[in-house]
């Protein structure tokens, strides 16, 4: 990966946004785990489904990295989860169940992951996948 992107033999789990954004997921599961019982079916269940969605959709992007428009289409909707993470982010610290020292840090994380996510939807054709000399496909 010496330019950065993966060569096609390489799995999803090789992008650093994936890396990023899984270790967002399950840091955000940690803190989650000190919410309160009574946002167990609501606040702690959506900050971390959403947080785990820009995790699945920067996958399905990833293996259908041949077509540019559904390529483009998932890394949005990764971008997407990923601001629905940070509104749920808000709320946490808003009724205080994150310090504001956790928050920014989260946030700032989601943020970094934000903006690689963004240079995939900007930038596709560093990441789809190249055809080859004879036309077939890597």
């Amino acid at each position: 990966m010496s330019n950065g992107y993966p060569p096609s033999n390489k799995s999803f789990r090789d992008l650093t946004v994936y890396k990023k954004a899984f270790a967002l997921a399950m840091e955000i599961f940690e803190v989650s785990k000190q919410f309160p019982k009574e946002e167990k079916y609501s606040l702690t269940d959506q900050i971390r489904r959403a947080s785990r969605a820009v995790c699945s959709c920067i996958a399905e992007a990833y293996r259908k990295r041949n077509y540019q428009a559904y390529f483009v289409s998932k890394s949005s909707d990764a971008d997407m989860e990923n601001s629905e993470t940070q509104v749920w982010l808000d709320f946490s610290r808003a009724c205080t169940y994150i310090s504001e020292e956790i928050y920014k840090d989260l946030i700032l994380k989601s943020e970094e992951v934000g903006r690689m996510l963004n240079h995939m939807v900007e930038n596709p054709e560093k990441y789809l996948r190249q055809k080859e000399k004879a036309g077939v496909m890597c």
